[in-house]
Parts: structure tokens; sequence; C-alpha cells
């Protein structure tokens, strides 16, 4: 029944939905049988011009047998014309975008129709008109069917003039950077009348040699340098960063410029929706953190990756997560023989579960719910599924609600960490990554603390387990990532302020959620066992400065539009992350942007009482959890007031 009505009720929508592609067509058929009539009107009136202007405009001077003459041959030329255009595809032109490769279509057509038309006198010997009549109508009719391709967009640009003339005072002047392919056709795009409350009132570009030119009808007013007397000149509102295949350094150079002159920033995103065709106003966004790195995105090596992920079964932990769903899109793209996910929280594991069967439907996928501290749930996924592959990204990290529950992070992250480590020996698991963090270098807090603890483990467990491969990766903050900084003051400037920032001149590494998840994979590649990879993430960011120029490019002046507030650290945070402890010493790896730091020596049987004493420890809430960690822990500096 229920199928059944299903079925008549998608059928009678079905019945009732329109034929938009007979529309389409049957639309279509009108537009060109509407430029085909007025083709042929312009082939008419321009030979008659021709010939009229041959008897100096005197219409009784014209002798009778060229006005006999006039008609077949007129005829006859327009059905060759129309099928000169035809060819030449001068009908399946968008007028209101008509532009040089139109011309071009049309300059085609015509040499075409020259050639037809010299053969014509060279066959007739021209018995019928004067060679004037024939020059001066082919060029007339070639005016005239250029005016009528691009007289439609003279009427739109008449238009739009005058819409921005009627509501001066409401149209947003933009500037564009970048003088290039792309800044071209956003400048057409804005000059269409859907976007009649904004115009492109001036470009800059560095390109000495384009200074004081136009880009279609809009002046290059100057380079970088000039982008503040030029916002002040022309009134600007808005500035579009047009220039996708630009250098890092030189876009952030350039995006602080415009930070400072209080107009809205946007950025055309990649160099190959050039590629694509995608260059249009819809695909502007707003500009992010990650243009402001100031560093070219991490590189890695794909060949390698495929190459130690193609047919292997791979297990991810905390694969809902920020970093473990970007791990299984990443995995799941070389062609694993399975992918396991595996997570405790079923709402983030639904999600990645559905969207990787909508894009990699040919995929074989496992979703387990579970936790890595249970011992028979790992005993049971490991035993039977037998990963080669395991990339450890389950675990709690949020640091101020660690310094609350300090139990729950030892529990979690390094007994969970320990638990799936053991399972992953005995279960003959090939490599191990775990993912780790800066804060684990040098810990102020339990968060940090813990995962140096995971890091250990990591290690000696590569000493006691030959046959698995156990390497750590450390990196910085993530952009984007679930509970990141980034998404909280997007959401404070949406909502009218005020900003909070912990520090004035806290400062902080970061990179982008798919960079990091590059760096796990090919730290995985490198593993040779024990080692703790590290990235080199270029120079550090001061979320002070990032807040302001989030402001700023949402149109805003910081503590004037949106107060900035100074809320002071956190429990456990520090001002600076490091990223590698000093006694570990450093050595590079084929990819210069990735290190490896040397295992510190530590007592195996010692660190075991240790980690059993922690045990018993968390399973009885005591309250000198952070002073039994710093034992172990030599560099981390628990605060013990808190």
């Amino acid at each position: 029944m229920i199928f059944c009505g299903k079925f008549g009720d998608t059928g009678e929508r079905q019945m009732k939905k329109p034929n938009i592609n007979k529309s389409v067509k049957l639309d279509m058929q009108r537009r060109i049988a509407i430029l085909v009539t007025m083709d042929i009107l312009c082939i008419l009136c321009a030979f008659f011009l021709g010939l009229w202007l041959r008897f100096d405009f005197r219409f009784g001077a014209i002798p009778h047998e060229y006005l006999s003459a006039y008609f077949p041959f007129t005829c006859v030329w327009c059905a060759v014309s129309v099928a000169v255009y035809a060819v030449c595809r001068l009908y399946h032109s968008m007028w209101r975008f008509a532009s040089v490769d139109e011309l071009l279509h049309i300059i085609g057509a015509y040499v075409v129709l020259a050639a037809v038309g010299g053969v014509y006198l060279l066959v007739t010997r021209n018995r019928y008109m004067p060679y004037s009549f024939y020059v001066l109508g082919f060029a007339f009719s070639f005016i005239a069917v250029v005016c009528v391709r691009f007289s439609y967009r003279l009427m739109r640009g008449l238009k739009t003039q005058l819409n921005h003339m009627v509501r001066k005072g409401d149209v947003k002047n933009i500037m564009i950077i970048g003088a290039g392919e792309a800044g071209r056709i956003l400048v057409n795009e804005f000059e269409n009348n859907k976007f009649a409350s904004s115009r492109v009132v001036c470009v800059i570009d560095d390109n000495p040699m384009k200074k004081n030119k136009r880009l279609c009808g809009v002046p290059i007013v100057g380079n970088r340098y000039d982008i503040h007397d030029a916002v002040v000149k022309y009134g600007v509102n808005s500035i579009v960063f047009a220039i996708p295949a630009s250098k890092a350094s030189d876009k952030k150079a350039i995006l602080d410029i415009c930070a400072t002159t209080g107009c809205e920033v946007q950025v055309l995103p990649s160099i190959y929706q050039i590629a694509n065709g995608e260059v249009s106003v819809s695909k502007l966004r707003d500009v992010d953190v990650q243009d402001l790195l100031g560093r070219e995105p991490i590189k890695v090596n794909l060949d390698e990756i495929m190459e130690y992920i193609s047919g292997k079964v791979v297990m991810v932990t905390g694969g809902g997560g920020s970093i473990g769903s970007e791990l299984c899109r990443q995995i799941a793209r070389a062609n694993p023989k399975q992918l396991i996910i595996f997570d405790i929280y079923e709402n983030n594991a639904y999600d990645i579960q559905m969207e990787l069967k909508r894009t990699c439907p040919e995929l074989n996928l496992e979703v387990l719910i579970g936790s890595v501290r249970n011992t028979a749930r790992l005993d049971y996924v490991l035993g039977h599924y037998r990963p080669e592959l395991v990339f450890h990204a389950a675990a709690h990290k949020h640091v101020p609600l660690m310094e609350d529950s300090p139990n729950e992070a030892i529990k979690n992250n390094v007994f969970g960490t320990y638990k799936l480590a053991q399972a992953a020996a005995k279960y003959g698991v090939k490599r191990f990554v775990l993912i780790s963090t800066d804060k684990a270098v040098n810990p102020t807090n339990i968060m940090g603390a813990s995962k140096r603890l995971c890091e250990m483990v990591v290690q000696m467990m590569d000493r006691k387990s030959p046959e698995t491969e156990f390497v750590a990766v450390r990196f910085g903050n993530v952009l984007g990532s679930n509970g990141s900084v980034i998404p909280l003051f997007k959401k404070q400037i949406a909502e009218g302020g005020p900003v909070t920032v912990t520090h004035p001149d806290i400062i902080r590494y970061f990179m982008t959620i798919p960079e990091a998840v590059s760096l796990v994979l090919q730290a995985g590649y490198y593993a040779k066992g024990g080692e703790i990879f590290v990235l080199d993430m270029g120079d550090p960011v001061k979320i002070d400065d990032m807040a302001r120029n989030l402001i700023r490019f949402s149109g805003f002046e910081p503590d004037v539009d949106i107060e900035i507030v100074y809320t002071g650290l956190r429990p456990g945070e520090k001002l600076f992350e490091e990223l590698l402890m000093d006694e570990e010493g450093l050595r590079e790896t084929s990819n210069k942007l990735i290190h490896v730091g040397r295992p510190i020596e530590m007592d195996d049987e010692l660190f075991l009482k240790q980690l059993d004493r922690l045990d018993a420890a968390y399973r009885v809430e005591d309250p000198n959890m952070k002073q039994l960690v710093a034992e172990i822990v030599p560099t981390y500096k628990p605060d013990t007031n808190l």
C-alpha cells in the first residue's frame, strides 16, 4: 500500500511537472529566428546603402538595371550569409556576454564570405553591379552584424549605469585586485544588471605595464601600495582579491594592506576555478585565516601515500571528529581494501558514513561504535577485522575542560592509547600512528601532559613490539576543527561582538585540516618505528592580530564597531606553543617540511610501574592526578592552585 501510494504520487508529480527542456528549446528557436531576421535586414540595408552611396545618395541617379539586379543578388547573398553565420556559430552566443570571442567569430565568418564573394566575382566577371557596391555593402553589413550583437550588451550597460545614477547612494563601489583573466571575468559579471547595486570602480595590479590602462573599461590605477589612495579617491566599499595563482606570501601582504582600509574584503578561492570556467561573483568568499598564514600549502607525495594504503585494511579511531573524518576522506581516495571507522559518538560516525557512501560508493566501509577504553571491544574489532594500519585520532582535546577533569584526560587519552596499542601489537597491526599535539611539549596543562604520556606509550610499545611500527605525529592548531578559535571569532563578529581574546600577546601555529591529515598519512609512510614527526608550520600567528583582521575583513573597525575583550589565559593555557623538546633533536625527511624528533631514552620497566599507579589513581578519582603525572613527565608544570 505504501509503495503504491508513493509510486502513484511520484507519477502524479511527474505529470504536473512542466516540460522545461521543451520550453528552453522553443525560447532558443525564437531567439535564433529573431537574430536571423535582424541579420537579413542588416544585409539588405547595408548593400542598399552601398548602392545609394555609390551614386552620391541620389536615388534617381541609380540606373534601372542596377536596381533590377540588386534584389536577386541580395536575396541569394542573405541565404549564403546566414548559412555561413550558422557554421561559424554566430547564433550560439549569449548577447549579454558578447566580447572579443564573439568578434573573432564574426571576423571568421566574413573571411569565409569574402572568399565566397571573390569566387562569385570571378565566375560572373561582375556583369551586373559596380565593384564599389560589393565593397561598401560588405563593409556596412559587417558593421551592422557587429552592432546587432553588441547592442544588447550596450543597452544592458546603459541600463546598469542609469540604475547606478538613480541609486547612487545605495551602490557599492568595488575595487578588484588583479587585472588578469579572473579579474576580467569578474568585471564583466559585475556589469550584469543582476548586480546593479554594485559596480567596479577601479582595478589594482602590481604589473607596472598595466598601470593607467583599462580592464573592460575600468581603470587600472596602480599597485598594492596605491590601495589606500584608491579606496579614498573612488569611494571603495568592498575589495575583491582576484589573483588565485598568487604566492601565499604575496597574498598575505596584500590582504594585510586591505585589512587596514576599513573595506569589506572577499577572495576568489582557487586557480582551478579558472581552468574549470567557474570564476563568478557567486564563488567569492570571505577572507579566511588560511589566507593570512603567509606560507604555501603543505605538499606531500601522493604516490607514496597511495602505495602503502592501497589494498590495506585501515582503521581510524575517532573517525567522526574533525581530524578523523578528514583522515577517512583521504584514505578512502587511496583505494584501501577496507576502511574501518571506530568512534564512540554515533552522530559523528553516522555523518561521515553517509558522506563516504555518497562520495565513494565503491568503498568497502565498516562503521563501528565503541570506546578505545574498552579492552573487550578492541579485542573483538582488531581480532575480527585484522587492520594492517591504525590511525589513532580518538582523544579528549579541550584544554580548559580537561583541567577540570584530569582523571578523564588520563583515562581516555593515555589508557585509551595504551589499550589500543596493546591490541594493535596483539593482532599484528603493521603500523600504528598516534595523532599528537604541540601542547605535549613542555606542557602546562593536563591535556598536553596526557598527550606526552601517549607519545611515551607509543615509543615504549615500539621497543616492546618489533612487529608493529609505532609512531606519533605532532602538529599545532588546526583551522576550522571542532572547538577551534576561528569559528568562535566568526560567530562573535556575526553577533556584533564582543570578540574575546585570552591575552594580547598569545601566539599559535596554525595549519589546515587537510594539511594536518596529509602530514599524518605521509608520516605513516616514513615510519620506521618510535619516531615523533613534526611539521615545519612557518611563522606563528598572533591571535590578537588574527581577531582584528577578521573584524576588518568583515567591514568593521576593531574597538570601534566591534569591541575586543581580553579575558585572561584559561586554566592550563600558555602564551606560546612549542613543537619540539630541546632534548629530542631534529632531522629532516625527504619532505623538507616534515621533521623527525629523536626518541628520548626512558626506562620502560619504570614507566610501566608508573602507568599502573596512574591506572589505580584514575579509577578512584585521585585528586592528586596532576602531581602524579608531573612525576612521570618532568617538563609538565601544573598549576596546583587550579
